[in-house]
């Protein structure tokens, strides 16, 4: 036993010594594979780092980076000259891919050339990019939402809720408060309308409120219009393409005497209406379509990692859905979301 052994010692130094660049090699390519992943970083550009649901698609993306090891560069990009300069600084800090919502869809004929000129692999999020011919950009990875089966959703809810309180239709309409500049808000609008109608709302009864801007004053002043030219309605629906669009429009009704008894709005984001919900007295806002930011940030960090890594390149469109949160429930569906209440 001893001879077998110290032949098989002798017979492993032998190999050391006359192929020595076999164990170097395992080294180095040891070394080489943890220096790749070491350096693995991608860029995560949104259009406005200021609102929760980025905040929130940037905090799960972290948590991507954190569970994988890459590292997460984060950057505002608010305008067109913001985003194309991010692109140069991502590349320059030696970032492989980025994840994008863009602050302008037209932009993506000039950002899928600025990355290629960069070297960076691509991926948008939110808004898909549309070409100079007005088409969406079908070759770019995408991930986003089924807004127009999310807008059917808050239409089918707002119906269901006006049924459940006897509200008499020829009393009541509805207040859409739309910003068509964004092709994901249009479609939510236009799917609340759908599904209203379908259910037998009369569509004349259904009035819009064209938003100057995508925030509550925006939304606040649309709304303030159309209540002045229309007085004669006792009782509101409220839908649009965010929480922001909603809320805008209960503060509008809410200056004119319309209370948590007359109005119904359902809102979509589900992040920043937890204030609303947190009020001691319910107020308009009956609740929201809470989008899946977790996956909106997580996945998409983990299709650009593998991308880079594995060469698995992410799907060309997927879709996520939302579900319905309220006064009772906004706690616990937020906690299972792994989304921090404040």
């Amino acid at each position: 036993m001893r001879n077998s052994i110290r032949v098989l010692f002798l017979l492993a130094l032998a190999v050391g010594v006359l192929f020595p660049g076999c164990k170097k090699k395992k080294e180095t390519a040891d070394a080489q594979g943890q220096a790749k992943k070491e350096r693995i970083k991608i860029g995560f550009v949104v259009k406005q780092p200021e609102e929760p649901w980025f905040q929130l698609e940037w905090k799960f993306a972290e948590e991507a980076a954190q569970e994988l090891g890459f590292e997460v560069l984060k950057i505002a990009g608010t305008d067109g000259e913001k985003v194309l300069s991010a692109i140069d600084n991502l590349a320059a800090a030696g970032a492989q891919g980025m994840i994008i919502c863009t602050p302008d869809v037209k932009l993506g004929p000039a950002i899928v050339n600025k990355a290629k000129m960069n070297g960076l692999k691509l991926l948008a999020v939110d808004d898909r990019f549309v070409g100079s011919d007005g088409k969406f950009m079908t070759e770019v990875a995408y991930l986003g939402i089924s807004a127009r089966k999310i807008g059917q959703s808050v239409g089918k809810e707002l119906y269901a809720q006006m049924e459940s309180r006897g509200w008499p239709l020829e009393k009541t309409a509805c207040c859409v408060g739309t910003f068509d500049e964004l092709d994901t808000a249009r479609e939510r609008t236009e799917g609340a309308v759908e599904a209203l109608v379908e259910a037998g709302f009369p569509e004349e009864k259904i009035y819009e409120a064209p938003h100057k801007t995508s925030d509550i004053p925006g939304a606040f002043d649309a709304t303030h219009i159309l209540l002045t030219q229309h007085p004669e309605v006792e009782r509101w629906l409220v839908c649009g393409m965010n929480d922001s669009a909603v809320l805008g429009a209960i503060r509008a009704m809410e200056g004119v005497g319309l209370g948590a008894d007359r109005v119904i709005g359902i809102g979509i984001n589900g992040t920043d209406c937890i204030g609303e919900f947190q009020k001691e007295d319910p107020t308009g806002f009956y609740g929201s379509i809470l989008l899946g930011a977790k996956e909106h940030g997580y996945s998409t960090a983990k299709m650009m990692y593998e991308w880079i890594v594995n060469g698995v390149e992410p799907p060309k469109d997927t879709r996520t859905v939302g579900q319905l949160i309220t006064r009772d429930n906004f706690e616990e569906v937020l906690a299972e979301q792994g989304i921090p209440i404040p």
